[in-house]
């Protein structure tokens, strides 16, 4: 019966009560593109994987294995000697998710520079803004990068 629901049922990533909306989820996940990126390059073990992945606890990189390894995007092999030996692979499918992951990385990548350029600008106008601020008018907040931005690219500690 669930089978059939499924088959009936054309994936539709807009569709908030699609199981497409929940992969994509997963997939667009930033641990998740990080993990499987690093994957892209061979099979690791878990220790390298994780300085691989700078920045990814312990807890969640272990989230993002079991996760990815129950979609059936990696492998885990356990080898039987003392102490264990886990390794962690791509599937065939894991494999075809790295085109596209690939492919996002390398635009990320490619496109920095003027993203960093536009936050920049964006930062400088939202200063400009704060001091043509009618009094008693408060400007609106900013979030926590913003204000990073605005004391790295200005110097100002606001």
């Amino acid at each position: 019966m669930v089978r059939k629901r499924l088959n009936a049922l054309r994936p539709d990533v807009l569709n908030h009560d699609c199981p497409s909306r929940w992969v994509l989820e997963r997939v667009a996940d930033k641990w998740t593109a990080l993990v499987v990126y690093a994957l892209a390059a061979g099979t690791l073990r878990y220790g390298t994987l994780q300085r691989k992945v700078d920045g990814i606890s312990q807890k969640m990189l272990t989230q993002v294995l079991r996760q990815l390894e129950t979609d059936g995007i990696i492998q885990r092999v356990v080898y039987p000697i003392v102490p264990p030996k886990v390794e962690y692979s791509l599937t065939p499918l894991g494999e075809d998710l790295t085109k596209t992951l690939s492919a996002l990385c390398t635009w990320v990548e490619l496109h920095l520079p003027q993203i960093l350029a536009a936050q920049a600008r964006n930062a400088q106008q939202n200063i400009a803004g704060e001091k043509s601020a009618p009094s008693g008018v408060t400007p609106p907040a900013r979030g926590v990068a913003a204000n990073r931005l605005v004391r790295r690219t200005t110097g100002r500690n606001k």
